[in-house]
């Protein structure tokens, strides 16, 4: 193994030739419009549950309160189990299925979990989930009812992998960027984006960043949007936006390296977000650089400040991670990174809600 992830790639001149049929995207109202650049060949191997194609919506208040002409927020959290990680999860387990895997492994610090769950029961598979011990609740309860076999771990999602790893199951491990399938899913997060701004890209792209798929895969579509002539060479410029608790993203951009250091002790209410040491970490830090981006640390007690002054602004589901993002771009726009004049997309990346604790 090269320790580097894989990624899958596609006949760009047949695609082109889709769209000079007008097949290209499909009326499909989900990211399966885009199948021609998804790796599943059989339509009866696709699992879907009505994920992706979600709002590009325009944010008047929340834009004005931050100092933005334009700022419209890629509104995640009405995704089928209320996060963007359905876009990934749903093609991994879709392709894998393909492949003739029997059950999936993971470890997450929450909506993962919940996704992968949800994929593997609607393919009539298992999951086994390993989580946090500090995971809330509403996460456990929630895979447990989709039938997964769940473990509490000691420590941060890093540790759920490492007891995963012990394991040796006869599963598929869905780790994130560990395999090549979920980036393919979350991808379609750039060509909704282009596509609902009339195959253009925004000036900036706002992401609360952990394993970094969002980042990766949105980089990697623009790519091959430009490779059917859908778009030209214009690029957003990327930013990640990472609770101070846990920054190591930030931290490898602001020493200039290329190589990501093991955050120790991070500790985040953006659980999302926990990721000490994110397998792809290169490939985030190209993207973020190459596109003349940043990396932004927001301190965590502005966290649900944040989060409350948004949702009441915006009448919108906002989760801790978006909250990050959002506190991010502010910090952005004060530091004079993001201009009043720009074009600006932040990713709200799911739901809040089962971070009540109900028992």
């Amino acid at each position: 193994m090269c320790g580097s992830p894989l990624f899958a790639t596609y006949d760009l001149a047949g695609v082109r030739e889709d769209i000079e049929k007008n097949e290209f995207p499909t009326g499909v109202n989900s990211q399966w419009r885009y199948a021609q650049l998804l790796p599943v060949k059989s339509p009866s191997c696709i699992i879907s549950l009505g994920e992706g194609w979600t709002p590009l919506i325009l944010s008047r208040r929340l834009g004005k309160h931050l100092g933005l002409r334009m700022l419209r927020i890629k509104d995640e959290s009405q995704n089928p189990t209320t996060s963007f990680k359905d876009r990934g999860l749903c093609v991994a387990v879709s392709k894998h299925y393909e492949l003739g895997s029997k059950a999936f492994a993971l470890p997450s610090a929450g909506n993962a979990a919940v996704s992968a769950s949800a994929y593997a029961a609607a393919a009539g598979l298992k999951s086994y989930i390993f989580m946090p011990h500090d995971t809330p609740f509403g996460f456990f309860s929630q895979c447990e009812l989709f039938g997964a076999v769940t473990t509490r771990v000691e420590g941060t999602i890093s540790d759920a992998g490492a007891e995963m790893n012990t394991q040796n199951g006869d599963w598929t491990d869905l780790s994130t960027t560990k395999e090549p399938y979920r980036i393919e899913g979350k991808k379609t997060l750039g060509f909704e984006i282009s596509e609902q701004t009339g195959w253009s890209v925004p000036d900036a792209i706002v992401c609360p960043t952990g394993g970094g798929t969002a980042i990766i895969g949105i980089w990697k579509a623009f790519d091959e949007l430009e490779g059917i002539g859908l778009i030209g060479s214009e690029r957003p410029k990327m930013f990640a936006a990472q609770s101070g608790g846990c920054a190591p993203i930030v931290r490898a951009i602001e020493k200039g390296t290329d190589n990501i250091e093991h955050w120790m002790n991070g500790e985040t209410e953006a659980l999302g977000l926990r990721v000490p040491n994110p397998f792809a970490g290169r490939l985030i830090l190209q993207a973020i650089r190459q596109s003349g981006g940043d990396a932004v640390a927001v301190a965590e007690q502005d966290i649900q400040p944040t989060r409350r002054m948004a949702s009441k602004l915006e009448g919108l589901d906002i989760g801790p991670e978006a909250a990050v993002g959002i506190c991010g771009l502010s910090n952005l726009v004060d530091l004079g990174k993001i201009d009043y004049d720009e074009d600006v997309v932040m990713l709200n990346t799911g739901s809040g809600a089962r971070y009540i604790d109900i028992r």
